[in-house]
């Protein structure tokens, strides 16, 4: 008996792994979503109390600056002028290069004022600097 091969080349089967790694991680990750979407947390619903006003907490390990509507500024509850903030900024940073900054500002303060003593602040080379804000006025800036 005489075999007669086919024109067309024989390829032997194979089983393609990266399709199946691609579904695989695809179950995974919709297992994980599933899964935590699952996961409820059961709290008992109180009201919470509203803080009329919280301690002040000054540390020796950051400074708090105040700007008051007018423009002017106060250090530990004691007013400084610019000259002033600025040696007391220098002279602190140079204690503690990772001393933080609190600038906090009256509602109706002034944006130039506010940028004057970020700059102050930047110029003694403080890099951790935040702005004190409430979430009390902010109804008040949502009404028309």
């Amino acid at each position: 008996m005489l075999k007669i091969g086919s024109p067309i080349p024989h390829k032997r089967s194979r089983i393609e792994i990266i399709p199946l790694i691609d579904i695989m991680f695809f179950l995974l990750a919709s297992f994980m979503m599933v899964s935590l979407q699952m996961s409820k947390t059961e709290n008992v619903r109180v009201k919470l109390p509203s803080a009329t006003q919280g301690k002040p907490d000054f540390q020796p390990n950051m400074i708090n600056i105040a700007v008051k509507s007018d423009g002017k500024m106060f250090y530990e509850k004691q007013e400084v002028d610019a000259l002033r903030l600025g040696e007391i900024l220098t002279n602190r940073f140079r204690a503690d290069t990772n001393l933080p900054v609190f600038i906090s500002g009256d509602v109706d303060t002034q944006h130039g004022s506010m940028v004057k003593v970020y700059e102050l602040v930047r110029s003694a080379g403080v890099q951790k600097i935040a702005f004190c804000v409430t979430s009390d006025d902010s109804e008040q800036l949502r009404q028309p």
